[in-house]
């Protein structure tokens, strides 16, 4: 069974960059799709990257496009979610996950292994 533990979270300012790392238990991560989602208090969970197994083909949603990038480093079974230009409007818990199926799919549904999330606050 894979295990997802999240790290990299943190307070940062407005503008600045934080790269989110996402460590599977193991070889199988490989021939996984991995997705970012994120939840701010009374807000709904939303998915905010997401990546299929390959790495050909990725999934980001509209406010963060430009400014977030989701990468695989399989030989280290992490993902990454590197975030640049922060806005307060970021502040969240962010959570990885994994889907059976390789897709980079934007629906929670679709995942079958969740990590505990980590913090991110972005003060102005």
């Amino acid at each position: 069974q894979v295990q997802l533990v999240e790290s990299g979270g943190g307070s940062v300012q407005a503008g600045d960059s934080l790269r989110l790392s996402c460590a599977a238990s193991g070889r199988t991560f490989s021939n996984y799709g991995m997705g970012w989602f994120r939840q701010a208090p009374g807000k709904e969970r939303e998915a905010v990257a997401a990546i299929s197994w390959s790495g050909a083909r990725t999934y980001y949603v509209d406010s963060v496009k430009g400014r977030f990038t989701i990468s695989r480093g399989n030989a280290k079974n992490t993902v990454y979610l590197q975030m640049n230009s922060l806005k307060p409007e970021d502040t969240a818990v962010y959570t990885c996950a994994s889907n059976r199926a390789g897709a980079d799919s934007r629906w929670p549904h679709d995942y079958d292994y969740w990590g505990q999330g980590t913090q991110v606050t972005v003060s102005s």
